[in-house]
């Protein structure tokens, strides 16, 4: 009798033990980096929450401007995820506004922290640069969106597969296709279905999603590059900026678009 340990793979199980092997590495080997290196961001109450320095002091920057920034998220959480916000300062602003989506207190958190602040001893990342006239004209649909958010209320918060930060921040980037943005593979809760909908055109309307409540997805866009969402670990790569996408790690390659 043929021995089953033996047999020849057939091709869908290739594809299933290659898929699997994708998905499960780079989340072995984030893992295997936070544990050997250690989580030296110390005590969540006590990590660094200051000024990164990536925004000039808005009394002597007068132009308007838009910031979407992710930093990984905090202890053992940081092998899979990040956290995203969004910063607006109008023209002419003496201050920046910050918008988080968090766990605790209310939801929307505003101003809770500096616009560019290391997120508990991470330093942020940006996603979003937008200046000028460009500007102007978009901070008004972005506070709209985060106005009108109907996920604010205590308890709207879910971790996995969300509402979470990083689903508002993402609902804010579809009302504002104009930005051309997408989040990293590790912003978790990204895919979540904020409308309920289980297929449609992707935000920048270059291709089509279709989603399971957010555990199980997939996308395919021109600006969004192919990815397959497994129980929210993405994977996939992007061909007009270059770069291949991985859960745990990120993406790895070309920027997303500042």
């Amino acid at each position: 009798m043929e021995d089953v340990a033996t047999r020849p793979l057939t091709p869908l199980r290739k594809f299933v033990v290659i898929f699997l092997l994708l998905i499960f590495v780079p989340i072995g080997a984030s893992a295997a980096r936070y544990y050997w290196s250690g989580d030296r961001r110390g005590d969540w109450q006590t990590a660094d929450r200051t000024s990164a320095g990536l925004l000039p002091a808005a009394s002597g920057h007068p132009a308007a401007l838009i910031r979407v920034y992710a930093a990984r998220t905090v202890r053992w959480r940081s092998i899979f995820a990040i956290h995203t916000w969004i910063v607006v300062k109008e023209q002419g602003a003496a201050s920046y506004d910050r918008y988080d989506y968090t766990a605790w207190g209310e939801p929307i958190r505003s101003n809770g922290f500096a616009a560019d602040a290391r997120w508990f001893g991470a330093t942020p990342e940006t996603i979003v640069a937008v200046e000028g006239e460009e500007a102007s004209r978009l901070i008004p649909k972005i506070r709209h969106v985060i106005e009108n958010y109907k996920f604010r209320a205590l308890g709207d918060y879910r971790a996995w597969p969300g509402p979470n930060s990083n689903t508002f921040v993402q609902v804010v980037l579809d009302a504002v296709p104009e930005l051309k943005a997408v989040l990293p593979p590790t912003a978790i809760g990204k895919d979540y279905p904020y409308e309920g909908d289980w297929y449609g055109l992707t935000p920048s309307h270059t291709g089509v999603y279709t989603s399971l409540g957010g555990y199980l997805g997939l996308t395919i866009g021109w600006v969004e590059g192919f990815e397959i969402n497994f129980f929210g670990a993405v994977l996939g790569f992007d061909i007009r900026r270059p770069a291949l996408k991985f859960p745990g790690f990120g993406r790895l390659g070309m920027a997303a678009g500042l």
